[in-house]
């Protein structure tokens, strides 16, 4: 900051200083040119997802309390090198980072069909032993899913959503409010059932993912 010579308080902000919301805006835009070049088969896919998860890095809770000046999960917008955390608020980065992460979970809607398609998702991520995963379903019902060894758990729409990678070929398995169950062959819910799941309708109670180990490439 400094007095100009009409005696104008001028102060910059930015100079130096990491952006938490610009760093997401950057993930969310690297992951959407992942996304076009993975859809198009294009060689550069594999590399893009290499930057993705670099500038991922990048953000405030992958630091130190040294590097960011702060405990790094609080909401600071920017830090300067020679200050630490400044200006508190962040509601933009949050913005982005639910968008990325619902892309990295591998949940994607075209053309009005939910597709369930974790090619972003890192296998570290996955369960290493079956456990069982307590969570509010629709309306707020407890709910307790069985999530098998290589998998992973989420909900979407408040409906519980579990991903198995493994062997099996891609499948989706409805659990309907009804007590019966519906297997899918693919990825891809049509029209109809994909707006039952996000009109949170309660008909759908869980979605069970299979997806082949080799859809999820990353380690």
């Amino acid at each position: 900051a400094f007095t100009g010579r009409s005696g104008t308080m001028y102060k910059y902000e930015g100079l130096g200083s990491i952006y938490w919301h610009m760093v997401s805006k950057l993930l969310l835009a690297v992951q959407e040119c992942w996304r076009a070049a993975a859809d198009a088969g294009a060689p550069e896919a594999g590399a893009l997802a290499a930057h993705y998860y670099r500038v991922r890095r990048g953000l405030s809770f992958n630091k130190s309390v040294a590097e960011y000046g702060a405990i790094p999960t609080d909401p600071y917008s920017h830090t300067p090198w020679h200050l630490g955390a400044q200006q508190p608020g962040m509601t933009g980065q949050v913005k982005e980072e639910v968008l990325t992460r619902i892309g990295e979970l591998g949940v994607w809607v075209r053309g009005g069909r939910l597709v369930f398609d974790p090619a972003l998702l890192r296998r570290r991520e996955l369960t290493t032993e079956e456990t069982t995963w307590r969570c509010l379903g629709v309306g707020g019902a407890a709910r307790a899913v069985a999530v098998p060894a290589g998998g992973l758990a989420f909900t979407l729409a408040q409906v519980p959503v579990v991903v198995a990678v493994g062997d099996a070929p891609a499948a989706i398995t409805l659990e309907q409010a009804d007590g019966t169950t519906t297997r899918i062959q693919g990825d891809t819910l049509d029209p109809a059932t994909t707006r039952r799941v996000l009109s949170r309708d309660g008909s759908v109670v869980a979605v069970r993912v299979a997806v082949p180990a080799d859809r999820v490439p990353l380690p």
